[in-house]
């Protein structure tokens, strides 16, 4: 490879980081708002089928991503986007707990009380969320290599699938335990909405699939990759 793509190859990566991280951060910040998405109107333990949090919108972008710099750039790279995503996480927490320290003025549009409802919780949530993703991240990047290895490369839409729906699940499982220890969200809702939010994610997963495919060839394409070859970074 040429020092031209390698330097084509570095900034794409920045790119997907970049998606990675925003996705992550503002899926910390807009977790309190529950909607109901109604393809079936069915109830299981008390909940709705589909009642889940916004928070988990942007997030299976986050797996979509790993799996893709995984399959690309390797398991080193998906580690390190991990850890930025960390970073990330801890810094916008500080700025919403300064922000949040601060009192408001009399005219502000958003006041102390405001404030505090949405972003009152982001602490205990970014805690939460950082130790649910910290988990499922891990089993992620794992189970996907794990895969990679013993299938030499080839049927991605195996370790794709079910790399995600394992770590999905601890991720879903973890975050529901720690918000619901802390009195975040009531304890009859957490088989609910467990169920609700693995159920999503995996049809989520599914649904990525052939973008991870698109992903996967478009980057092959460009840069004259063999199956199972993985771009080394400057």
């Amino acid at each position: 490879m040429t020092l031209k793509d390698k330097l084509a190859a570095q900034r794409i990566y920045l790119f997907l980081a970049a998606l990675f991280i925003t996705s992550l951060v503002v899926s910390n910040l807009i977790f309190q708002k529950f909607f109901y998405w109604y393809p079936v109107d069915v109830e299981i333990f008390g909940a709705k089928l589909f009642e889940i949090s916004v928070g988990i919108l942007p997030y299976p972008i986050t797996f979509l991503i790993t799996d893709l710099i995984s399959e690309i750039y390797g398991k080193k790279r998906a580690n390190q986007v991990v850890v930025a995503g960390i970073f990330a996480s801890l810094f916008s927490l500080l700025i919403v707990y300064v922000s949040n320290a601060v009192p408001a003025t009399s005219w502000s549009p958003v006041g102390n009380e405001m404030f505090s409802t949405v972003f009152g919780n982001t602490s205990i949530a970014v805690f939460a969320s950082m130790m649910a993703y910290l988990l499922a991240q891990f089993v992620d990047i794992q189970i996907y290599h794990f895969w990679k290895r013993l299938t030499k490369g080839k049927h991605l839409w195996l370790r794709n699938n079910f790399s995600t729906w394992l770590s999905q699940f601890v991720d879903t499982m973890t975050i529901l335990l720690l918000l619901c220890s802390f009195d975040i969200i009531a304890w009859e809702r957490f088989s609910g909405l467990l169920v609700a939010g693995f159920l999503f994610k995996v049809l989520v997963a599914l649904f990525d699939t052939p973008f991870l495919y698109l992903g996967v060839f478009l980057f092959r394409k460009r840069f004259n990759l063999k199956v199972n070859e993985e771009i080394e970074l400057i």
